[in-house]
């Protein structure tokens, strides 16, 4: 009896985004989640493979591989925007220092007065008018402070609080910087489409994967049916051939030795039968579970293990072969892509040798607003007489705007060797890189020479087998009847029936060996999922 059984093999990145798009593709990822399956459903390979590439489970995850990486360029091309910030703040001063205190600069303060008072005194001796003239220090103080009283004034200071404090301060900013070079910013942009463009290939690599596996899943389910039916039938005839060795058991024309040997070859191919029931059962639970399809829904598949001329492929010469592979296989452009990220990733090293130039510009509109905004003034042509008035919260005298430009560089000269070694050991990578590349160059031809014999190999099964098999059930015929007509025994039949089973199951691993052998022959040729 010719078994096989077939695990799910899974890969870390799969994409379906390549013909539909990534918009596309996660619209029908939300529909696959939320579309509500039959309790049957009945399928040939191809929809298998359909509803695969659409509702399989890695690649709806696969496909947030796609969005990251348009995530990744934009981010990068961000850094070599402009960049705009601002800025805001607000401060209460609950108590403010004195700024000279513990310092002879007071001195300077409290002589203020003296001056003011030697004013006075040099415009009333220089004044025309007989009433003005020159008065005593301590006089001119008493009068000013008179002044003050009258008009209902204290100025600041006067009442012994800190003539400089400013209880609210304000302060807003606007700042624009523009990178002019930065080499790092630069490839590092080049670096993000080149790994967009490595989870492109890795989601066809991954596509085809997925195709492979469906393939083999399905064929494998398929080849579980066959066998359950081929040993189904040769446990009804062995039924049928028990019952009448029964009877001839009874008639006296077979001895009862002949009787419980057919009965326990009968339990023993019912055994087997439940086996292959079992297996063809987890087999096709296997099928749906790679498809993405609820376990409570009845797979049935459509379709049957044969073989005609139009499964030939038209099998390439290997050396052309090899240089479609070369060209088709995403592996291949993998390692190609990864090289070139590589090389992004060493200059992106080697920028750190060279500076980096920003401009900025910035603005900011600074406000010191105190408490007590009286202003206080001496009335023209008056001595000693004075007025005051309150400025407005937003008034000029409280609010100052400031603007700088400016250009900034910044260049490490020494760095101890550091970026020297980062550059040589890119430049390892890359060289390991490029023998990995030339180890899977020789991997894919010996792959595809290896494949292509297995498909010679199967078809020559497959055209043994058929002649095999026509053989086998002429001999069944025969020895039916022979029994028939009583020249044969029961145990020719059964020998004979046991050959035509064994001929059959042979025949049904050929063609699946052979359908396996052709997706694999397609996988290794890179042949595409979709043609357009």
């Amino acid at each position: 009896m010719y078994l096989l059984k077939v695990g799910v093999t899974g890969k870390w990145l799969l994409f379906f985004a390549f013909v539909l798009g990534v918009a596309g593709v996660t619209e029908m990822d939300a529909m696959a989640q939320e579309r509500d399956f039959p309790q049957e459903l009945t399928i040939t390979v191809e929809e298998a493979i359909q509803i695969a590439l659409v509702n399989n489970y890695m690649i709806r995850r696969g496909l947030l591989d796609i969005e990251n990486a348009e995530a990744q360029i934009l981010e990068a091309w961000g850094s070599v925007y402009p960049q705009l910030s601002s800025s805001g703040g607000y401060t209460r001063n609950l108590k403010t220092p004195n700024p000279f205190a513990g310092s002879d600069a007071g001195g300077f303060f409290d002589s203020l007065g003296a001056i003011e008072w030697l004013a006075y005194n040099e415009s009333a001796r220089t004044d025309d008018n007989p009433e003005t003239v020159p008065i005593a220090i301590d006089e001119y103080f008493d009068r000013q402070r008179q002044g003050f009283e009258q008009a209902g004034l204290t100025p600041p200071g006067f009442d012994g609080s800190n003539p400089f404090a400013v209880e609210n301060q304000f302060d807003f900013g606007l700042s624009i910087g523009q990178t002019i070079y930065n080499g790092a910013a630069f490839a590092a942009i080049r670096g993000a489409r080149q790994v967009r463009e490595l989870n492109e290939d890795q989601a066809e690599l991954d596509r085809q994967i997925v195709v492979e596996q469906i393939r083999i899943s399905f064929y494998t389910a398929l080849l579980a049916i066959e066998q359950n039916r081929v040993l189904a039938a040769s446990v009804d005839r062995l039924r049928e051939t028990v019952r009448e060795t029964a009877r001839a058991v009874e008639a006296g024309m077979l001895s009862k030795f002949d009787r419980v040997s057919a009965e326990v070859e009968l339990v023993n191919l019912e055994t087997s039968l439940l086996e292959v029931e079992n297996q063809t059962e987890l087999a096709v639970k296997n099928l749906a579970l790679q498809l993405g399809i609820p376990a409570q829904t009845r797979l049935n598949l459509r379709g049957a293990l044969q073989f005609d001329e139009s499964q030939l492929p038209d099998l390439l010469e290997p050396g052309t072969a090899y240089a479609l592979a070369i060209e088709q296989r995403p592996e291949l452009r993998q390692s190609e892509g990864l090289i070139e990220l590589l090389n992004v990733q060493s200059e992106i090293t080697r920028s750190s040798f060279m500076p980096t130039v920003n401009a900025f510009a910035n603005a900011s509109y600074i406000g010191q607003v105190p408490s007590n905004r009286t202003r206080i003034f001496q009335v023209q042509d008056e001595d000693f007489t004075y007025g005051s008035e309150s400025r407005s919260f937003f008034s000029n005298s409280y609010w100052n705007p400031a603007v700088s430009v400016g250009l900034r560089f910044n260049w490490a000269i020494f760095t101890g060797f550091q970026t020297r070694m980062r550059v040589e050991q890119s430049r390892i990578a890359v060289r390991q890189a490029e023998i990995d590349r030339e180890f899977q160059k020789n991997a894919v031809y010996l792959e595809i020479e290896q494949v292509v014999r297995s498909l010679e190999t199967a078809l020559k099964r497959i055209q043994s087998q058929e002649r095999n098999l026509e053989q086998a059930e002429l001999n069944y015929e025969f020895s039916m009847r022979r029994l028939s007509e009583g020249v044969g025994t029961p145990l020719q039949e059964r020998q004979a029936s046991s050959l035509l089973d064994q001929s059959r199951l042979n025949y049904l691993a050929a063609v699946y060996d052979y359908l396996i052998a052709l997706s694999q022959y397609d996988k290794a040729i890179g042949k595409p999922i979709f043609n357009d």
